[in-house]
Formats: structure tokens, C-alpha cells, sequence
């Protein structure tokens, strides 16, 4: 399911027809049917003990995404720059979704150091030891799912899932989500989970209109 998921963030879609010119858009609910788990970082010999690693736990996260955008979504591709921080010996967030172009920073706010990268075919990186306060960072040109792991902390792993449109979105805390500026047509709705496309849906947006997506994964 992974590969699958991986080559549909790939897709250069084809047009759904002719598009008008007022744009509609996506927003509902995903609610999941996994909780929120605690932080279990290792105990270490080395390292004394981070009070930042007992922080509250980052609720779970789906990404909404079209399977098929619009031609004129491939049209205006700007660079852009997020931010992938390591706190508390975790990766925050644990899901970063951006758009193929973008360089993600990579700082380390804990009191111990970290080595970040990745094996994953779609952005193969080792971004090598650094300690508290450094940052570095990597450029994401390809459409694809990248897993993130730290090499000193084998607990440590993220999902950072690079699109070649921008029609897609991260959950919030509630599960609520909204894909604004979608052009009227039809299409097909996946809903993302922890490696796996849970979900997907026939959707319709209309002109200037809301289209309202209820998903229960319980």
C-alpha cells in the first residue's frame, strides 16, 4: 500500500474537463480510529534525563489529497521551505506534508544530538551528527512518501509526503481539514494514514461552493 500511495502523490494528472474560473473547495472531518500514543524514548547512559520528552503526545494525523489535480495545478510551482524540528527525541510533526520544491529545515531543539536521514528512494539523505541548537536541511524536488529516522535514536521516525500539486492537507487536532481554491470538476478523495491510503472518495465540487466530506475510520 505504501508503493501505491507513493505513486499516486506522483501522478501528473490530466485535466476533469474544462475548468471554470471560480474555484469551490474540500473540508470535513477524518476521524481515526488510532489514539494518540505517549512518547517511549530509551533511557541512556549518556544523556541525562529531558523533561521535554514526557511533553503531551502529538494527536494522530491523516493528509487529504486529490489523486488526480487539475492540469493548471502543475502550472505555478514556487520553492517553498517548512520545518521538520527535533524536540523531545521526536520528530515534530510526526507527518509533514509539502509540495515537491520545497527545502525542509531539520533543527535540533533537544539536549542531545541527532542524526537524521532517510533511505527512502524518493530523497536518500544522512544528514550526519549535529547537536543542540543546529539546524540543517534538504531540498525535496520529487512527488513521493520519504521516511525520516534518527540514527542515534532508533524510536525516532517521521512521514514526509511531497506533492507535485497542491491540493492536499494535514489534518488538525480534530481531524478537521480544508482544501482551498479547488477548480469545479469531479474527482477522487484519498484519505492517508501511517503508510496506508485508508479511505478514498468520489467527490464533486461545485463553483464558489463547499463540499463537505464526513470520514469515520473507526
Amino acid at each position: 500500500m505504501l508503493a501505491a500511495a507513493a505513486t499516486v502523490l506522483g501522478v501528473t494528472a490530466a485535466a476533469p474537463g474544462q475548468v471554470p474560473d471560480v474555484p469551490g473547495s474540500l473540508r470535513g472531518r477524518v476521524v481515526l480510529d488510532v489514539p494518540a500514543s505517549p512518547h517511549a524514548g530509551r533511557p541512556s547512559l549518556v544523556d541525562p534525563p529531558h523533561p521535554e520528552a514526557d511533553a503531551r503526545p502529538e494527536p494522530p494525523r491523516a493528509v487529504v489529497y486529490l489523486e488526480v489535480a487539475p492540469q493548471l495545478a502543475f502550472e505555478d510551482v514556487r520553492p517553498g521551505r517548512a520545518r521538520l524540528d527535533q524536540r523531545g527525541e521526536r520528530f515534530v510533526p510526526h507527518v509533514l506534508a509539502i509540495r515537491a520544491g520545497t527545502t525542509v529545515d531539520f533543527p535540533n531543539n533537544d539536549r542531545t544530538y541527532h542524526n537524521v536521514f532517510s533511505l527512502s528512494k524518493v530523497r536518500r539523505f544522512d544528514l550526519g551528527r549535529y547537536s543542540a541548537g543546529e539546524s540543517r536541511a534538504v531540498r525535496f524536488d520529487r512527488p513521493g512518501i520519504v521516511r525520516v529516522f534518527c540514527d542515534i535514536h532508533s524510536h525516532m521516525n517521521a512521514f514526509i509526503l511531497v506533492f507535485s500539486h497542491p491540493y492536499f492537507a494535514v489534518t488538525a487536532a480534530d481531524g478537521r481539514f480544508e482544501l482551498g481554491r479547488v477548480p469545479p470538476g469531479e474527482y477522487r478523495l484519498a484519505i492517508w494514514h501511517e503508510g496506508t491510503v485508508r479511505e478514498t472518495r468520489a467527490v464533486r465540487v461545485r463553483p464558489g461552493a463547499a463540499t463537505t466530506v464526513e470520514v469515520d475510520l473507526r
